[in-house]
């Protein structure tokens, strides 16, 4: 199928809205040591939360906030490999399981910020478009479409290249958009990783691309 794409704007953001709730401050908070604080606003919660975790190495504090995340993902062994993983900018393109980068960038962003720096700074980037005519929207198509604009180095033409062409199945792109939202008649916003997409790798802002579904072979 045809369609006609319209990058109004791609953006690079350091940290996701309401990544965290005020139950997941709270409860970490109690895995840091603390005592639930009542009346205590979202952004004391925050600032309690991130004393506490600068109390704890570095690798200590990861380990405790990814038995808290992914405990029902990741074994015990994992999340300590993680714990010291994390310290270094390779999770996205070490970490095989990309079900999991979203929740990995969250909890690196927390880390980062309670740590001041050292935990490194991971992006996302967040684009809005319009795509013509607005049928049969899913993330694959979005990312098969945009195919044709982002620059050929970037890393999903290098990896899934027969994906894109629609020669395999594509179910990696439920994982590497985050969240894919419709705003308008036509409009939409995606949310991924700056490890995915990055705001220097989009040629054109207009554009036409034509998407070839997966068709699995009959036995």
């Amino acid at each position: 199928m045809k369609y006609h794409i319209i990058i109004n704007s791609v953006k690079t953001v350091e940290e996701l809205k309401k990544a965290w709730s005020i139950e997941d401050y709270r409860t970490l908070l109690e895995k840091f040591g603390l005592e639930d604080i009542s009346n205590a606003t979202e952004q004391e919660l925050l600032e309690f939360l991130a004393m506490a975790i600068s109390d704890f190495e570095p690798n200590e504090a990861a380990a405790i906030v990814l038995e808290y995340k992914l405990s029902e993902q990741l074994n015990e062994n994992q999340i300590d490999q993680l714990s010291h993983e994390m310290l270094l900018d390779k999770i996205s393109e070490e970490y095989p399981d990309i079900s999991l980068h979203h929740q990995l960038y969250n909890i690196n962003q927390l880390l980062h910020k309670a740590y001041n720096g050292t935990f490194p700074n991971t992006k996302a980037t967040v684009i809005e478009f319009e795509i013509t005519p607005n049928e049969d929207i899913t993330k694959e198509v979005i990312l098969k479409s945009f195919e044709k604009t982002l620059a050929n180095n970037n890393v999903i033409k290098r990896l899934f290249s027969s994906q894109l062409a629609g020669e395999e199945a594509f179910d990696e792109s439920e994982s590497i958009i985050w969240d894919l939202t419709d705003t308008g008649e036509n409009s939409y916003i995606l949310t991924t990783s700056e490890y995915w997409m990055s705001r220097d790798e989009f040629k054109d802002a207009e554009f036409d691309a034509v998407v070839i579904p997966f068709e699995e072979e009959e036995n």
